[in-house]
């Protein structure tokens, strides 16, 4: 069977990097709506290239939904609430995966963004600029 590329695969939606499945898409969307109070905090300070680069909220790549994501840094940032002590092992192998794919995550937890801004905003200062340097 031969692949015809006037056919859209009704599953999967074109992103920046690729395709993803409509469902992640759909639940990226849902998340913009619905944001934790760190992640509102941290995209205030995101938005609009205040970081030197862009970066999108929610954004779908593959299978994964980075919670910030700089596609000309290729640098995710997902901040972890309580959940994501029980899940550590999974979000070492999304980092993992991800890193294959030559992007870098930076993980800090919710109350660290709400308690130390000024230490986040830095250590993501600082790994924009190890990302222009390579």
């Amino acid at each position: 069977m031969s692949h015809d590329p006037k056919k859209h695969d009704d599953s999967r939606e074109p992103t920046v990097m690729g395709v993803a499945d409509k469902q992640k898409v759909r639940f990226a969307r849902e998340q913009r709506k619905q944001p934790s109070l760190a992640e509102r905090v941290l995209w205030r300070k995101l938005r609009g290239r205040r970081q030197g680069v862009k970066f999108r909220r929610q954004h779908p790549i593959g299978k994964f939904v980075l919670d910030f994501y700089s596609p000309e840094a290729r640098l995710a940032i997902e901040l972890d609430g309580e959940s994501h002590q029980q899940q550590a092992e999974y979000d070492t192998r999304r980092d993992a995966q991800l890193a294959n794919q030559g992007i870098r995550t930076l993980r800090f937890a919710n109350t660290e963004v709400l308690a130390e801004l000024l230490a986040v905003l830095k250590a993501i200062h600082r790994a924009l600029q190890e990302r222009r340097r390579s």
